[in-house]
Protein backbone atom coordinates (compact mmCIF):
# COMPACT_ATOMS: atom_id res chain seq x y z
CA UNK A 1 0.00 0.00 0.00
CA UNK A 2 1.52 3.48 -0.90
CA UNK A 3 0.26 6.58 0.63
CA UNK A 4 0.87 9.44 -1.55
CA UNK A 5 1.70 12.49 1.15
CA UNK A 6 2.57 15.89 -0.17
CA UNK A 7 3.48 16.99 3.65
CA UNK A 8 2.88 16.67 7.26
CA UNK A 9 2.29 19.56 8.95
CA UNK A 10 1.56 20.02 12.46
CA UNK A 11 0.00 16.60 13.31
CA UNK A 12 -1.83 16.53 9.97
CA UNK A 13 -0.99 14.44 6.70
CA UNK A 14 -1.63 16.28 3.30
CA UNK A 15 -1.97 13.95 0.67
CA UNK A 16 -1.40 15.20 -2.84
CA UNK A 17 -4.72 14.60 -3.95
CA UNK A 18 -5.49 17.15 -1.23
CA UNK A 19 -6.69 15.25 0.93
CA UNK A 20 -5.99 15.59 4.69
CA UNK A 21 -5.48 12.79 7.11
CA UNK A 22 -5.29 12.61 11.28
CA UNK A 23 -4.08 9.54 13.06
CA UNK A 24 -4.82 9.05 16.47
CA UNK A 25 -3.31 6.44 18.67
CA UNK A 26 -5.90 4.50 20.85
CA UNK A 27 -5.07 2.22 24.43
CA UNK A 28 -6.57 -1.15 24.22
CA UNK A 29 -8.54 -3.26 26.02
CA UNK A 30 -7.81 -6.15 27.17
CA UNK A 31 -11.60 -7.82 25.95
CA UNK A 32 -11.01 -11.40 26.60
CA UNK A 33 -10.51 -10.50 30.80
CA UNK A 34 -14.18 -9.18 30.98
CA UNK A 35 -17.21 -10.44 31.97
CA UNK A 36 -20.17 -11.08 29.30
CA UNK A 37 -21.81 -8.31 30.38
CA UNK A 38 -19.05 -6.31 30.25
CA UNK A 39 -18.09 -7.93 26.83
CA UNK A 40 -21.78 -6.94 25.73
CA UNK A 41 -21.79 -3.50 26.92
CA UNK A 42 -18.36 -2.07 25.18
CA UNK A 43 -19.50 -4.00 21.63
CA UNK A 44 -22.89 -2.12 22.37
CA UNK A 45 -21.29 0.92 22.57
CA UNK A 46 -18.56 0.50 20.24
CA UNK A 47 -21.42 0.11 17.59
CA UNK A 48 -23.28 3.17 18.73
CA UNK A 49 -20.44 5.09 18.46
CA UNK A 50 -19.59 4.08 14.63
CA UNK A 51 -23.46 5.00 14.09
CA UNK A 52 -23.00 8.30 15.15
CA UNK A 53 -20.44 9.16 12.33
CA UNK A 54 -21.15 10.10 9.11
CA UNK A 55 -18.12 9.82 7.81
CA UNK A 56 -16.15 6.44 7.36
CA UNK A 57 -12.77 6.10 9.65
CA UNK A 58 -9.94 3.73 9.55
CA UNK A 59 -8.52 1.40 11.98
CA UNK A 60 -5.73 -0.77 11.97
CA UNK A 61 -3.43 -2.80 14.05
CA UNK A 62 0.39 -2.21 14.06
CA UNK A 63 2.20 -5.32 15.06
CA UNK A 64 6.55 -5.12 15.66
CA UNK A 65 8.96 -6.66 17.26
CA UNK A 66 10.40 -5.14 20.45
CA UNK A 67 13.94 -3.72 19.92
CA UNK A 68 15.57 -4.26 23.40
CA UNK A 69 19.36 -2.23 21.94
CA UNK A 70 17.63 0.69 23.38
CA UNK A 71 16.85 -0.82 26.92
CA UNK A 72 20.80 -2.80 26.63
CA UNK A 73 22.80 0.19 25.72
CA UNK A 74 21.37 1.87 29.05
CA UNK A 75 21.95 -0.86 31.05
CA UNK A 76 25.42 -1.16 29.28
CA UNK A 77 25.94 3.10 30.46
CA UNK A 78 25.13 1.58 34.32
CA UNK A 79 27.43 -1.16 34.49
CA UNK A 80 30.36 1.38 33.18
CA UNK A 81 29.40 4.00 36.35
CA UNK A 82 29.15 0.80 38.80
CA UNK A 83 31.93 0.33 41.19
CA UNK A 84 30.89 -3.05 42.85
CA UNK A 85 32.62 -5.78 41.11
CA UNK A 86 29.76 -8.30 42.08
CA UNK A 87 26.80 -5.89 40.74
CA UNK A 88 28.77 -5.64 37.37
CA UNK A 89 28.87 -9.63 37.46
CA UNK A 90 24.53 -9.21 37.89
CA UNK A 91 24.16 -6.71 35.19
CA UNK A 92 26.08 -8.91 32.94
CA UNK A 93 23.96 -12.06 33.69
CA UNK A 94 20.85 -10.00 32.74
CA UNK A 95 22.15 -8.54 29.61
CA UNK A 96 23.27 -11.99 28.49
CA UNK A 97 19.92 -13.50 29.66
CA UNK A 98 17.74 -11.00 27.79
CA UNK A 99 19.75 -11.31 24.58
CA UNK A 100 19.08 -14.92 25.02
CA UNK A 101 15.53 -14.95 25.71
CA UNK A 102 14.46 -12.38 22.86
CA UNK A 103 16.51 -14.14 20.48
CA UNK A 104 14.71 -16.91 20.99
CA UNK A 105 11.65 -15.74 21.67
CA UNK A 106 10.59 -12.45 20.24
CA UNK A 107 8.30 -9.79 21.95
CA UNK A 108 5.69 -8.62 19.85
CA UNK A 109 3.82 -4.82 20.93
CA UNK A 110 0.47 -3.84 19.30
CA UNK A 111 -0.03 -0.44 18.78
CA UNK A 112 -3.69 0.45 17.73
CA UNK A 113 -4.57 3.51 15.75
CA UNK A 114 -7.52 4.97 14.28
CA UNK A 115 -7.18 7.44 10.55
CA UNK A 116 -9.49 10.26 10.40
CA UNK A 117 -10.11 11.77 6.57
CA UNK A 118 -11.50 14.99 5.25
CA UNK A 119 -11.60 15.16 0.93
CA UNK A 120 -12.60 18.04 -0.08
CA UNK A 121 -15.26 16.61 -3.02
CA UNK A 122 -13.50 17.46 -6.41
CA UNK A 123 -12.29 20.68 -5.32
CA UNK A 124 -8.27 19.99 -5.44
CA UNK A 125 -9.20 17.92 -8.88
CA UNK A 126 -10.79 20.78 -10.77
CA UNK A 127 -8.38 23.38 -9.71
CA UNK A 128 -5.57 21.16 -10.55
CA UNK A 129 -6.94 21.00 -14.14
CA UNK A 130 -7.66 24.66 -14.53
CA UNK A 131 -3.86 25.14 -13.32
CA UNK A 132 -2.58 24.05 -16.72
CA UNK A 133 -3.77 27.04 -18.33
CA UNK A 134 -3.15 29.44 -16.03
CA UNK A 135 0.52 29.95 -15.67
CA UNK A 136 0.56 32.04 -11.98
CA UNK A 137 -2.78 32.05 -9.80
CA UNK A 138 -3.90 35.64 -9.05
CA UNK A 139 -4.18 37.03 -5.73
CA UNK A 140 -7.65 36.64 -5.65
CA UNK A 141 -7.71 32.37 -6.33
CA UNK A 142 -4.96 31.96 -4.14
CA UNK A 143 -7.05 33.75 -0.73
CA UNK A 144 -10.45 31.39 -1.83
CA UNK A 145 -7.49 28.34 -1.95
CA UNK A 146 -6.06 29.60 1.59
CA UNK A 147 -9.82 30.08 2.66
CA UNK A 148 -10.64 26.46 1.50
CA UNK A 149 -7.44 25.03 3.11
CA UNK A 150 -8.62 26.59 6.57
CA UNK A 151 -12.60 25.45 6.27
CA UNK A 152 -10.58 22.01 5.45
CA UNK A 153 -8.64 21.77 8.48
CA UNK A 154 -11.50 22.98 10.52
CA UNK A 155 -13.68 20.23 9.16
CA UNK A 156 -11.27 17.27 10.22
CA UNK A 157 -10.44 19.07 13.43
CA UNK A 158 -14.26 18.77 14.06
CA UNK A 159 -14.16 14.90 13.00
CA UNK A 160 -11.38 14.47 15.39
CA UNK A 161 -13.17 15.37 18.21
CA UNK A 162 -16.08 13.73 17.54
CA UNK A 163 -13.86 10.37 16.95
CA UNK A 164 -11.93 10.95 20.67
CA UNK A 165 -15.01 12.07 22.30
CA UNK A 166 -17.24 8.76 21.15
CA UNK A 167 -13.75 6.39 21.74
CA UNK A 168 -13.69 8.23 25.46
CA UNK A 169 -17.44 7.01 25.81
CA UNK A 170 -16.20 3.46 25.35
CA UNK A 171 -13.47 3.86 27.90
CA UNK A 172 -10.74 4.23 25.02
CA UNK A 173 -7.78 7.09 25.74
CA UNK A 174 -7.40 8.82 22.11
CA UNK A 175 -4.11 11.33 21.40
CA UNK A 176 -2.94 12.96 18.49
CA UNK A 177 0.45 11.66 16.81
CA UNK A 178 2.66 14.40 16.07
CA UNK A 179 5.02 14.92 12.65
CA UNK A 180 8.02 13.33 14.19
CA UNK A 181 5.25 10.02 15.52
CA UNK A 182 3.70 10.10 12.26
CA UNK A 183 7.09 10.19 10.29
CA UNK A 184 8.27 7.22 12.32
CA UNK A 185 5.17 5.09 11.92
CA UNK A 186 4.87 5.28 8.52
CA UNK A 187 9.26 4.70 8.63
CA UNK A 188 8.52 1.44 10.65
CA UNK A 189 5.36 0.28 8.22
CA UNK A 190 7.35 0.14 5.12
CA UNK A 191 10.73 -0.59 6.83
CA UNK A 192 9.79 -3.80 8.86
CA UNK A 193 12.65 -5.82 7.64
CA UNK A 194 15.12 -2.94 9.10
CA UNK A 195 16.00 -1.78 12.93
CA UNK A 196 12.88 0.04 13.87
CA UNK A 197 13.05 3.37 14.92
CA UNK A 198 11.86 4.45 18.32
CA UNK A 199 7.91 3.54 18.79
CA UNK A 200 5.53 6.07 17.40
CA UNK A 201 3.20 7.68 20.37
CA UNK A 202 1.18 10.35 21.29
CA UNK A 203 2.18 13.91 20.71
CA UNK A 204 4.16 15.79 23.63
CA UNK A 205 5.02 12.13 24.94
Amino acid sequence: MLVEIREVKDGVIHLKRGGLRRILVVSGVNFDLKSVEEQGIILGSFQNFLNTLDFSIQFFIHSRKVNIERHLAQVRARREKEENELLKMEIDDYMHFVSSFVAENPIITKAFFVVVPYDARGAKAKKGLLSIFKKSPSSAASKEESLDDRHALLQLEQRVDGVVAGLESIGLHAEFLNDEHITELFYNLYNPQLVEKKSPGAAGS
